[in-house]
């Protein structure tokens, strides 16, 4: 990928290597974190070079009566005026520029606009919103509802205490695995993966090392993006959540799948370890029989501090382990508690976010 910016916005801070040198620098990376407690090979997947990012941000830098869109700088003291992002999916790549075109002629969609956001599918679904230092009126609502219709995408308009949908909130994007199709709503402020291409590899390699016996619990399940593929492989499903957004986006997405044996849970990490000792009682189980399930595997998707200690105790008493970490120095933390109880078996990287440090794993271990 050949980009204008690098060296100078702070996006990308991986730069200077050809993408597959890039790469197999990363990969060198993580054998030498897993030395100790891990000798086996580390698949790796990779990413397309360039247009492979269905989610970006962008500050808007007002300069006389133009607007542009703008990066912060790689010494993170600055900005950087942004003409060109060469990481973003083709469907967000062809309306960028238009999108702003018509922003700049309208005194109303410019005026106070502070950042600009891109959620899209390779279907080409897209939903953009505009966040405001200003209260959006009707006048706003028309200019925006004009700007919709003109690029055929959906419009939301964001400002303090305020959320304007001009049709909807959400896109609809598809995950091809083999030949099943699956299908999501991702919905505006909800989490994503950000690069598509490497969200079906995850989910790919997780059904690869399913036991798909008995039933799954999932913790950090979001919206259901692994926790749907995965349902077909188990009994049953028990997924856990803190965010009542993503569970309600969660429970739409298995209607659109026809997906009838997952129990889609409020509580936390933490939470949900009490209540299967049955240190607690909660309200949100109500009706909810836990005795019912024969766990044979645990998935976890942790946030970059990883697991708390009540969520490894909770994934050492079950027989297999499927962990997801976008985090691989708090993932090797908690592999050395885990490895006390259960042998790691296959290991993965995910280049998630080319052109940058970050580091995806996927670790499968299995009881002593």
């Amino acid at each position: 990928m050949k980009c204008s910016h690098f060296g100078m916005c702070g996006s990308c801070n991986f730069y200077e290597f050809e993408y597959q040198e890039a790469l197999e620098r990363k990969k060198r990376q993580m054998q030498e974190l897993y030395e100790g407690i891990y000798s086996g090979d580390i698949e790796l997947f990779s990413s397309p070079a360039s247009n492979h990012r269905a989610r970006a941000e962008f500050k808007i830098w007002h300069e006389g009566k133009s607007c542009f869109y703008a990066m912060t700088n790689l010494d993170k003291d600055g900005v950087v005026k942004i003409d060109e992002c060469p990481k973003l999916i083709e469907p967000i790549v062809n309306v960028q520029y238009r999108l702003l075109e018509l922003i700049n002629n309208s005194e109303v969609l410019k005026h106070k606009l502070f950042s600009v956001e891109f959620l899209a599918s390779l279907k080409g679904d897209i939903l953009v919103t505009l966040i405001y230092h200003k209260k959006l009126d009707e006048a706003w609502k028309q200019e925006a509802k004009a700007l919709q219709e003109a690029l055929n995408i959906a419009v939301i308009g964001r400002a303090r205490k305020q959320k304007e949908i001009i049709s909807k909130d959400y896109i609809e994007a598809e995950v091809k695995i083999d030949s099943k199709i699956f299908k999501y709503q991702y919905f505006d402020s909800g989490f994503t993966q950000p690069n598509p291409y490497i969200n079906k590899a995850m989910i790919s390699w997780a059904l690869g090392v399913a036991s798909g016996k008995d039933d799954l619990i999932e913790a950090y399940c979001g919206l259901g993006n692994f926790t749907i593929p995965l349902s077909r492989h188990f009994n049953r499903v028990l997924a856990t959540e803190v965010s009542k957004t993503s569970i309600k986006n969660a429970k739409v997405n298995c209607e659109l799948n026809g997906v009838d044996n997952i129990e889609f849970i409020r509580l936390n990490a933490s939470e949900t370890a009490q209540a299967l000792r049955g240190d607690r009682e909660f309200n949100r189980l109500r009706g909810v029989d836990l005795k019912r399930y024969n766990f044979s595997t645990i998935l976890v998707d942790p946030p970059r501090a990883g697991l708390d200690e009540d969520s490894l105790k909770l994934s050492q008493s079950i027989d297999n382990i499927i962990y997801i970490s976008c985090n691989p120095q708090t993932l090797i933390r908690d592999l050395k508690e885990l490895t006390k109880t259960h042998k790691i078996k296959r290991v993965a990287m995910f280049d998630q976010f080319p052109y940058t440090t970050h580091i995806e794993n996927g670790v499968y271990l299995e009881r002593i």
